[in-house]
């Protein structure tokens, strides 16, 4: 006669199994969720959006606070942060110690997901080389999974007595990481007053916001070769309640041709 086996014995079993495979589940917090798109998607319905602005956002642009699905339909492309430079000393609301931006993230998977195409930028902050290529790793790392088309580089402070060594120890290290397209965002003054050279640089982005009313007033009076222009830090569009910084291609460039440069060739 086959003996009876107890239930309670076999929930025990079935319990102690189930725990083992709870503990033991594969951990996907660190690995960043891609977003594939559809790439003649993104270039038909960024061409067809090329007359709008383009934006660049942080971790100070909570994603609480944007409705993408509207901000999508205002903009033509998106630059977003990843990092905001070197290792900072406390932890803030934007932006981790290690200088990774808290939404970066949801800031790129958001607008994948609605066909914006993304590049991505690094607040330049190094104080010296090592600290410039230890940057470059870490925003290489944490951007390259999302397949941005461009790598800016944001330079705005004086954190070594020579920036353009750092600067280029900066752009050097991600590309021996393997980003192609590398880019730096600069303002003249600053740039001739440190002696930044843009030589080794696919494109440049540079600031000029005239009276900053939010709207585009005129061209920046430069013989500068750049790309990018941003107007404005205080632009208003549907989909955020804040102020933005908006941009356009240079008045000087074929429109088409750069943003393709910029955005559609990753």
């Amino acid at each position: 006669m086959r003996k009876k086996i107890n239930p309670v014995f076999i929930f025990t079993v079935l319990a102690t199994l189930v725990g083992i495979l709870i503990i033991n589940r594969p951990k996907f917090e660190d690995h960043p969720v891609k977003t594939k798109q559809n790439p003649v998607q993104v270039e038909t319905q960024a061409l067809h959006n090329i007359n709008k602005p383009i934006i660049d956002v942080s971790g100070w642009q909570r994603p609480s606070e944007i409705n993408y699905d509207t901000l999508a339909q205002n903009i033509s492309g998106a630059i977003v942060r990843v990092h905001s430079g070197a290792q900072a000393s406390v932890e803030n609301d934007a932006s981790f110690k290690n200088g990774v931006d808290k939404a970066y993230k949801e800031h790129i998977t958001e607008f994948q997901k609605r066909n914006i195409p993304v590049a991505v930028y690094a607040y330049v902050a190094g104080k010296n080389v090592e600290e410039m290529e230890k940057a470059a790793e870490v925003f290489y790392n944490a951007a390259s999974p999302y397949n941005p088309s461009y790598y800016w580089l944001d330079v705005e402070d004086k954190t070594m007595s020579d920036m353009n060594k750092g600067v280029e120890a900066f752009r050097a290290k991600l590309a021996s990481l393997g980003a192609k397209n590398i880019g730096i965002y600069v303002g003249v003054y600053f740039m001739e007053e440190h002696s930044i050279s843009t030589e080794n640089f696919s494109a440049i982005w540079i600031p000029s916001y005239g009276t900053n009313s939010g709207y585009y007033e005129s061209a920046p009076k430069t013989d500068l070769n750049y790309e990018l222009h941003q107007y404005t830090s205080h632009g208003s569009l549907g989909g955020f309640e804040n102020h933005l910084d908006l941009n356009l291609i240079s008045s000087s460039k074929n429109k088409e041709e750069t943003f393709r440069k910029l955005f559609l060739n990753p």
